[in-house]
């Protein structure tokens, strides 16, 4: 299908990533990123759910749903997921006492909400293609913690989110 090459609105499906992202907002994943650098800890990255099978609309069905999905007027549900990076290919990221851990390192995580605690997970060690991912909600989050989504092959990235347009009054980069 179409899908526009160098960047994308997206709307923000859950509360997955509160408080830096909210149900309904909308935000821009520049479709480039990954092929000018790799991704790095700390991005927000768009991809396709590996809990959801892709769907496999008509030509003009699949034509008016990428416009629509490209301007953020189609919302992409469940079908793709909007995380941060946490976890970098060939590190081992690990939840423990509320903290995440990378390579036996304390994670400082200044974008969570005050009290945030990660619960307990792990140790996973990433293959060299992979990226581990959280949501910034950690209560409200089902990221590469769980089975069905687990570690995400870095060539299935989408983009990084850049920028968040919507609403306008929170208008940012990010």
């Amino acid at each position: 299908m179409v899908k526009a090459t160098l960047a994308q609105a997206f709307s923000i499906p859950s509360a997955s990533m509160e408080p830096q992202l909210r149900a309904g907002d909308r935000v821009v994943v520049s479709r480039l990123a990954f092929r000018l650098h790799e991704p790095r800890r700390g991005d927000i990255v768009v991809f396709p759910s590996p809990a959801v099978p892709p769907e496999d609309p008509g030509l003009v069905e699949g034509l008016a749903h990428d416009v629509l999905e490209s301007v953020g007027l189609r919302d992409p549900g469940d079908r793709e997921l909007i995380k941060r990076v946490i976890g970098l290919p060939g590190e081992t990221v690990e939840g423990r006492d509320g903290i995440v851990w990378i390579d036996g390192r304390r994670l400082i995580e200044p974008y969570l909400a005050e009290g945030t605690l990660t619960g307990d997970f792990g140790p996973f060690t990433l293959a060299e293609s992979h990226v581990f991912v959280l949501g910034d909600n950690r209560t409200n989050s089902r990221d590469s913690r769980f089975p069905e989504i687990g570690p995400i092959p870095v060539d299935t990235l989408l983009g990084r989110a850049t920028h968040r347009i919507w609403p306008p009054h929170r208008a940012a980069f990010l």
